[in-house]
């Protein structure tokens, strides 16, 4: 057993420089009853913008304050105490700009000790605990709940979640013993290892209530003033305190390894084995289910110190830093005066794109969307799709019934494109063909104002020729979406030498308006992430077309940590366009890219491969082994189909770099972050290259100075 107590937290001095501090501010609060709460609000003395965070300055500073809460309650001064933050927030978890500079494991473990020495105060402090979650609680913050004896929450709080599986690492100051033997262990599964992985999801106040992680939910207007009376109950006995989602004998027993065995399946089936946070965190909710406090978090400390100091944490922080600052700061988008108002969008087209564009356009913008196609059948099937999906909305309870019906009234589909008259942005979502494109602006060119954007959605080809026999090439940007489009958060911005900047900001401020991340890019063959989305592809099918089967090429390409595998990739993205983007990379850099003309017949399929339950593909259909003509007899290893992957990537990602495709190589990891899925644990892909050495064997040198990697030992 750990005594806190007896360790010696002094090198953690070294990361409180530039720390900004969460005071444990006390007063004195008397209950209708007569009895004293000694109330502590947590405020790091900044707006909503900046929230508190518990660094290891404030952390001693909470621990001191505890103590001398817990000799005012010996001398009978007090009756309770409670824990809440400053407005809107409770606190979003530990300070992780200071984990980063622990610089050892021993600093790592220390930094977890520390955690578990202050929170477990408020279960010894002698008088009862209260935590009084006002607003945000991650990590750290709900932890801080987790410790105490009683919980309330505010009904408008923003987000309750252990998020640390994301990161890389798991719930440290006790979530991973507390949470299961609170709220039982598929409740538990679900908040520390299924929400962080289903893109960080957390959860609204009323889910935590209902599964028990909170005792008490009050509005936001009476709050505190109810939560104290709650207390003030729960402290006279007139209030009890029911929690029936707490593990008895037959769960624990029965249910509990079941859980486990079935998450551990479901991670393997969904993420592979490469990620090491989610089943660290699986072991220790499967630890929980016996054993002390005192075991569990002794556990909690070593698997947090072995993380905290590894290469998967390492390249998360990058990748974290890059998705929470430099999304958000796009490089070379030019100043948004520049942009033209847009009060009206056009979209050519009436297909399953284009209708995602406009529900997408109609939600985000609340302006008049108008849809064009070829028959007024194929235009009604559109606005059909965009109306019924608007209902699903509705239906949710995400829109009230006015708005729903101002959703519909704004979204209009004709033949006559004379109506684009007064559209201010039109993008096409039209077949991936330059003639095509160029025929469809040409036309609508002749009726648009002089200052209306074009936007295109091509995936790969050149935005330049697409615009060339434009009488103002100067107007028209790509704008890349991902599929699915409500979901994927990137859009790739592309630029040509003729684009205007007027053009360009207008662009970056509407996808900033629809809830994306844009990214400039030039106007390269495949842009970024199809460019490298390609390389993958291709090194699977060229593996395959040597004679290696299906799933053993899946399985060669698991150590990158992909989402899915190529085959499964294709499959979502679809092979029509898979092919196309493979011939035009073929077409741009023969000498680099694999392609195969069976792909076209590949892709006349209704089905082209077979998959297990959990979706990861097993192999070709019949009809495709059929179309599968010249495969050869010399399967490759996975240690070879996979080298090549990775030299083949980190030649592509050098050679983007020389050529000015983006600025610089933290931009090609944002959009594969954003725009493929790339796991966070790789940093995007450049750290990974540099730490598997395919940087050193392609180019001779790494992407970072120095090299992304864990602390060590």
């Amino acid at each position: 057993m750990t005594n806190y107590d007896e360790i010696d937290f002094s090198p953690l001095t070294a990361l409180t420089d530039g720390e900004v501090v969460t005071h444990s501010r006390v007063r004195d609060i008397r209950l209708a009853s007569g009895k004293v709460l000694a109330l502590i609000t947590l405020d790091n003395g900044r707006d909503h913008t900046r929230p508190n965070t518990l660094g290891p300055a404030t952390m001693t500073a909470l621990g001191e304050t505890l103590d001398a809460l817990s000799a005012r309650g010996a001398a009978g001064e007090i009756d309770a105490v409670g824990v809440t933050g400053k407005q809107y927030i409770l606190a979003a978890g530990a300070d992780l700009s200071d984990i980063t500079k622990v610089g050892s494991k021993a600093n790592a473990k220390l930094v977890a000790q520390l955690g578990h020495k202050v929170f477990g105060k408020l279960e010894t402090l002698g008088v009862p605990t209260f935590a009084f979650v006002n607003g945000l609680a991650l990590g750290g913050g709900l932890e801080i709940a987790l410790n105490s004896h009683y919980r309330t929450v505010d009904a408008s709080a923003a987000a309750i979640a252990l998020p640390e599986v994301f990161l890389g690492i798991i719930p440290g100051w006790g979530g991973a013993y507390l949470l299961p033997n609170l709220i039982g262990i598929e409740n538990a599964l679900e908040v520390v290892i299924s929400n962080p992985l289903k893109q960080n999801r957390m959860l609204k106040p009323q889910q935590a209530f209902d599964l028990g992680i909170m005792d008490a939910i009050f509005p936001a207007s009476t709050f505190l003033e109810s939560s104290l009376a709650w207390a003030d109950g729960v402290l006279t006995g007139t209030t009890k305190v029911e929690r029936k989602n707490q593990p008895g004998k037959i769960e624990r027993a029965v249910k509990w390894p079941v859980a486990i065995k079935m998450a551990r399946g479901m991670l393997e089936s969904k993420i592979g084995t490469v990620p090491r946070s989610p089943y660290v965190a699986l072991d220790l909710l499967e630890k929980a289910r016996s054993g002390t406090k005192a075991e569990g978090f002794a556990r909690e400390d070593d698997a947090l110190a072995d993380l905290v100091t590894g290469d998967q944490f390492a390249a998360s922080m990058y990748a974290f830093d890059l998705v929470q600052k430099r999304a958000k700061r796009p490089v070379g988008a030019p100043d948004k005066a520049l942009a033209k108002k847009v009060t009206k969008v056009g979209i050519i087209g009436a297909g399953l794109m284009a209708s995602q564009f406009a529900l997408l356009f109609v939600r985000r913008l609340r302006v008049p969307v108008l849809i064009t196609d070829l028959d007024q059948a194929r235009v009604d099937k559109g606005v059909a799709y965009i109306h019924d999906e608007i209902g699903k909305l509705e239906a949710k309870g995400r829109l009230d019934a006015d708005t729903a019906n101002q959703l519909r009234a704004l979204v209009t589909g004709t033949t006559d494109k004379s109506l684009y008259a007064d559209c201010d942005f039109v993008i096409e979502a039209v077949f991936e063909e330059v003639g095509v494109k160029q025929q469809v602006f040409g036309e609508i060119e002749k009726i648009v104002a002089e200052d209306a954007i074009l936007a295109t959605n091509t995936s790969s080809l050149s935005v330049e020729e697409i615009g060339s026999k434009l009488a103002h090439p100067e107007r028209l940007v790509g704008f890349h979406f991902f599929n699915p489009v409500a979901v994927m958060p990137l859009i790739e911005i592309v630029k040509t030498d003729a684009t205007t900047d007027s053009a360009l900001s207008t662009a970056f401020v509407v996808a900033k308006g629809l809830g994306k991340n844009a990214v400039l890019t030039a106007d390269a063959p495949g842009f970024v992430v199809n460019r490298l989305l390609a390389k993958v592809m291709g090194e699977a099918a060229r593996a395959v077309y040597e004679g290696t089967p299906v799933a053993d090429v899946e399985k060669a390409f698991a150590p990158l940590g992909l989402p899915m595998g190529p085959f499964q990739l294709i499959d979502l993205v679809g092979w029509k366009v898979a092919a196309h983007v493979q011939d035009t990379m073929v077409h741009a850099f023969p000498d680099r890219f694999y392609a195969n003309e069976n792909f076209h017949a590949l892709a006349e399929l209704p089905d082209v491969v077979e998959k297990d339950k959990g979706g990861r593909v097993t192999g070709f259909t019949k009809a495709a082994q059929k179309a599968l003509a010249g495969v050869g007899s010399s399967p490759s290893s996975a240690d070879t189909i996979l080298r090549r992957v990775q030299d083949g990537l980190a030649t592509e990602i050098k050679l983007m770099l020389d050529e000015g495709v983006v600025p610089e190589v933290e931009d090609i990891d944002l959009c594969l972050i954003l725009g493929a899925g790339w796991p966070f644990i790789d940093g995007g892909a450049s750290p990974y290259l540099d730490r598997e050495g395919a940087s050193e064997r392609t180019f001779g040198d790494t992407f970072h100075h120095p090299p992304i990697r864990g602390i060590g030992a």
